[in-house]
Formats: C-alpha cells, structure tokens, sequence
C-alpha cells in the first residue's frame, strides 16, 4: 500500500481528518445489498467536503492524514477516493497501517491514541484533528482536536471559525 510519504525531511503540517460526523453525518451504516450509506434524511455521503475545501485553500502545504475507520474497513485507497481530486492530492497517509499496527489492537485504540500514535511516528512539525469521537485523547494531544458534533460535522460555524483560528495561528 503506497499510502505514506511517511517520514519526510521538510517540515510536515497535517490535518488529521475523519469522515463519520465530519465530512458528512454521522449515521453511516454499511450492508451487503445497499453499500454505504446515511440514514439521515435527506443528508449525503461528503456533502461537506467543499466546506473542507475552502477552509484548507489558503494553505497549500498542509497535507491530510486519514484518521476514519474506512481505511480500516474498506483500505485507503478506497477512502481517498471518496475524496474530491483537491482533497485527494493534499492525502500523505492514514493512521492505521497494516504493517505496523494489527486490526484487533488499533480496534482497540481510542482514536485520540491511533492519532497520537501517528503523531509519534510521522512526527509533524504542526498538527491538528478534526473528529467527532473525542473519547480517551491522551492530555498532552487534546488541545490538538477540533471537536465536530455528530449530526452537524464541518457545516457547524463554530468549527469553521476554531479551523480557520488553528490555521490562521500558524
């Protein structure tokens, strides 16, 4: 899996991003006869990636690390493709890696520690998380997480205004 331009030289700045409660609502479910899907009404799959977009525009050298449990589930390049071609250009790498992490113990890692596993080994220069899952981050980290809200993602205003903050302080 080319999923890692891991360890670069330059200085790194990642924006570590889930997709359930981020990108679109969190009522994702996943069948055998209707694939992935929202059982919101009226909500899709990434509707909020432009929003994403535009907040990340301004700074072209931030890269994305995929912290959602669809690299795990259905692999990461499955997951970047769900992304849009601007998105997907900014992706370095995810935090779950076959080779260096089993399913059973990342599965059983709160994904504050799977994100601050990665930080530890990726070792960015700046950093920050946006997740709905704030459960279990280690304290030396939390300060690093941009809380979303299930139902509401990044087209809650507050989140954008604390994205461009974190952004806008670097």
């Amino acid at each position: 899996m080319s999923d890692d331009k891991d360890l670069q030289q330059d200085p790194l700045w990642v924006c570590y991003c889930d997709f359930d409660g981020v990108t679109h609502d969190d009522a994702v479910y996943s069948s055998r006869h209707g694939g992935i899907h929202i059982r919101t009404p009226g909500r899709t799959l990434f509707e909020w990636l432009p929003i994403l977009e535009e907040l990340l525009a301004p700074y072209p050298d931030l890269k994305i690390v995929l912290s959602t449990s669809w690299v795990r589930v259905k692999g990461f390049e499955f997951a970047k493709r769900q992304l849009t071609p601007g998105l997907q250009s900014r992706v370095i790498g995810a935090t779950f890696h076959k080779r260096e992490t089993q399913k059973f113990d990342f599965d059983n890692m709160s994904r504050g520690m799977q994100i601050c596993a990665d930080v530890r080994r990726r070792k960015p220069t700046r950093w920050f998380a946006i997740d709905n899952d704030d459960h279990a981050w280690p304290a030396w980290c939390r300060d690093h997480l941009i809380k979303t809200e299930d139902r509401l993602g990044l087209s809650d205003l507050g989140v954008q205004y604390a994205i461009r903050k974190v952004l806008a302080s670097y």
